[in-house]
């Protein structure tokens, strides 16, 4: 009769060390401070590990031991997909992974998604920080990660007192773009722009609508453009605004076919990120419009598609943006006050942009 085998019992990190003759405090920093140990005895830590099949110090037990999850979680109210399709989210993405490499830690991302008010994610999340990836000022998961006891960190939007915040002045960043505007002569002009709320709209965004808007850095866009237009006498109420909930080149194609359908007369389209402008830039073509003897196309965000492009945009460093966050959450400690972290910005002039058309100049639109 066949007798059933018998498993290896599973060795520990007790067994390990008696089997090394060392302290277990020894084996334990072979894993989780190995500069405290020379590289030969180290070495022979992990190898008899492996030949015990011990896999390591438990990291459950260990994250309740020293109440840490060697971890920062990245907040998105996006599909997580977003975070990698997106190449300005991207490159937060990226500079924030930067970040945890240097300090040793790991990253978990944690998406919410539009429309998605669930927010048992960022309740279970075993983090030890957020950082929080441009969400609107009443996003549900911002809540419940700021009810967590555990520090957080903005990136760009929204401003909330008291709270650690990365980004660029957005105001002053578009009135510089939006002075070059008005500078090679445009008064008849429209603007593209992103999400205003959490509330679907695809089509025109009233006055109340963007002055309500719930995304701070879309609000504080579209103010400074309206700031500096009026200043020039452009009336604001005569300058069209069209938005889009999603955000792909397909969506500001689709933004700009709406807008130059009902004022075909504007001479510059102003988009509030690269990625709308990208969008424009494929409709214009498709009507025939020469950028920019027909029409100027700005944009913002300074991606490497754009730049491709000869897109004119305002810079900004995002890998930089994602990498200030994470050195500033992960170097919080103790600190009581709040900080600030304003980056710098580049008004970039392209291709895209030039003096509007005039009457007597052929128009080779529809």
């Amino acid at each position: 009769m066949n007798r059933p085998m018998r498993s290896r019992r599973q060795a520990t990190l007790a067994s390990l060390a008696a089997e090394l003759g060392v302290s277990r405090t020894t084996v334990s920093n072979a894993y989780n401070r190995p500069d405290q140990l020379s590289p030969e005895l180290r070495k022979r830590v992990l190898e008899t590990a492996k030949r015990l099949g011990y896999a390591g110090p438990d990291p459950v037990a260990r994250s309740l031991r020293t109440r840490r999850a060697g971890a920062v979680g990245l907040l998105l109210t996006e599909n997580l997909s977003y975070a990698f399709r997106d190449p300005a989210a991207g490159g937060v993405l990226e500079g924030l992974a930067l970040a945890c490499e240097d300090a040793g830690v790991g990253l978990t991302l944690v998406p919410g998604g539009p429309g998605n008010e669930d927010v048992a994610a960022v309740h279970r999340a075993g983090v030890d920080g957020f950082v929080v990836y441009s969400v609107p000022d009443d996003d549900p998961h911002l809540e419940a990660a700021l009810q967590r006891p555990v520090p957080t960190v903005i990136v760009d939007q929204p401003q909330l007192d008291g709270l650690d915040r990365v980004g660029p002045d957005d105001e002053a960043a578009t009135v510089d773009l939006a002075n070059h505007v008005v500078g090679l002569g445009h008064r008849q002009v429209g603007v593209l722009c992103m999400r205003l709320s959490s509330d679907r709209n695809d089509d025109f965004a009233s006055q109340y609508r963007q002055q309500d808007a719930h995304y701070h850095v879309q609000r504080a866009r579209l103010a400074a453009l309206q700031r500096t237009f009026e200043a020039a006498g452009v009336p604001w109420d005569s300058v069209p605004v069209v938005e889009r909930f999603d955000h792909h080149v397909d969506d500001g194609a689709s933004a700009a076919r709406q807008l130059l359908d009902k004022h075909p007369r504007v001479t510059a389209l102003i988009c509030t990120s690269d990625i709308l402008a990208l969008g424009a830039l494929a409709e214009a073509g498709r009507r025939g419009l020469r950028v920019p003897a027909d029409l100027t196309i700005t944009g913002f965000d300074g991606i490497g598609e754009a730049t491709r492009a000869g897109l004119t945009t305002v810079h900004q460093p995002v890998l930089e943006k994602g990498k200030a966050a994470g050195q500033l959450l992960l170097g919080a400690g103790d600190r009581v006050a709040s900080k600030v972290i304003t980056l710098p910005t580049e008004l970039r002039v392209g291709t895209t942009s030039g003096p509007p058309r005039t009457a007597e100049q052929h128009w080779f639109g529809p």
